[in-house]
């Protein structure tokens, strides 16, 4: 067997599974968060997960795909390893910018549900010349 297509096999074989382990990660944890939010809407907080974790397969899996080719020459198990530390690398750190932006984006749904949901208190009206209980003005002196 070839040893480009070595690469490719163990590149899949590690990649794969990373993408599934990240986004069952943000599945469990993400369907917690999104509950604790959406305290009484439990059906609006896993359909809100289950397309965060669709998007993210299709994004990671789809990058996955698109980077699995190489026009780098592959001889012998060195070059196995290094273009494998390139690939996985890379998308490792795909993978956890894409984490990072999930997380941004469980945040920004949290804010936005706890900000209408704390009751801002009513404005206090401010005291003018007129209103009961406003001190009269001081006369001004004679020019």
């Amino acid at each position: 067997m070839q040893p480009v297509v070595v690469a490719y096999a163990l590149y899949l074989a590690i990649t794969v599974p990373l993408t599934v382990l990240v986004a069952r990660t943000l599945s469990r944890h993400g369907k917690t968060f999104l509950e604790d939010v959406f305290q009484d809407k439990q059906a609006l907080a896993h359909s809100v997960n289950q397309l965060l974790v669709v998007g993210f397969y299709l994004v990671s899996l789809g990058f996955v795909t698109l980077f699995l080719t190489s026009d780098d020459t592959v001889l012998d198990a060195r070059d196995v390893f290094e273009m494998l530390s390139v690939k996985v690398g890379t998308v490792a750190l795909v993978l956890g910018v894409m984490h990072v932006g999930n997380v941004l984006v469980f945040n920004g749904i949290r804010r936005k549900h706890l900000n209408h949901a704390v009751a801002r208190p009513a404005p206090v009206p401010q005291p003018y010349p007129g209103y009961p209980g406003y001190p009269a003005p001081a006369p001004h002196p004679a020019p």
